[in-house]
């Protein structure tokens, strides 16, 4: 994939399957270090140690539509390429945590795309679920927590609704925009 973002919303899609109800998405950059990590976590079913081992392969898949998943494969060779790191951990009945190190400064390094609008697509699509997104530069950090949201709201105006849509489209920029006066290199 071209950009990073898209592989996060590949990741979350398969947590979604798996029946999480709460999704976290890290993205932390050090531009002193030159690095980019990427967590994903989930409260879904998990996988069993076959499993997480098998999800890593190109040539497996759970989807009956086709017989090869490239989601996962395609992340690992992302952060890899640029000589990162990759991990994947799982707990049967409690989740699956996904994190991808990149060296920001590596030729290989692809950009990580519009993440903003990555979470935005995500809770807006999936206004049942939770998610809490936190991005971070340096010392610059900012999170966007749905479960707060849902408490300011009330039960009664949904997250997918055009006025929420637009108000964390409207934050997430503004928050985007602080990092960005950090000097972030790869939003």
């Amino acid at each position: 994939m071209r950009e990073l973002s898209l592989n996060v919303m590949d990741v979350v899609q398969n947590s979604i399957t798996a029946g999480a109800a709460l999704i976290t998405i890290a993205a932390c950059e050090s531009t002193h270090n030159h690095e980019l990590s990427i967590t994903i976590d989930d409260n879904g079913k998990g996988m069993s140690p076959d499993m997480l081992e098998k999800v890593q392969s190109p040539f497996f898949s759970t989807r009956t539509t086709r017989k090869i998943g490239l989601g996962v494969p395609f992340f690992k060779m992302a952060c890899e390429m640029t000589g990162g790191s990759f991990s994947i951990t799982s707990t049967a009945g409690e989740g699956t945590r996904v994190k991808a190190l990149f060296k920001t400064d590596h030729i290989d390094m692809a950009p990580l795309g519009d993440i903003s609008e990555t979470v935005l697509l995500l809770i807006s699509c999936n206004p049942t679920l939770d998610f809490v997104y936190t991005r971070s530069v340096d010392a610059v950090c900012f999170t966007l927590d749905t479960r707060e949201l849902r408490e300011i709201l009330g039960e009664d105006v949904p997250l997918s609704s055009s006025d929420v849509v637009l108000w964390i489209r409207d934050y997430l920029a503004e928050q985007q925009a602080r990092l960005g006066a950090q000097g972030a290199s790869t939003t």
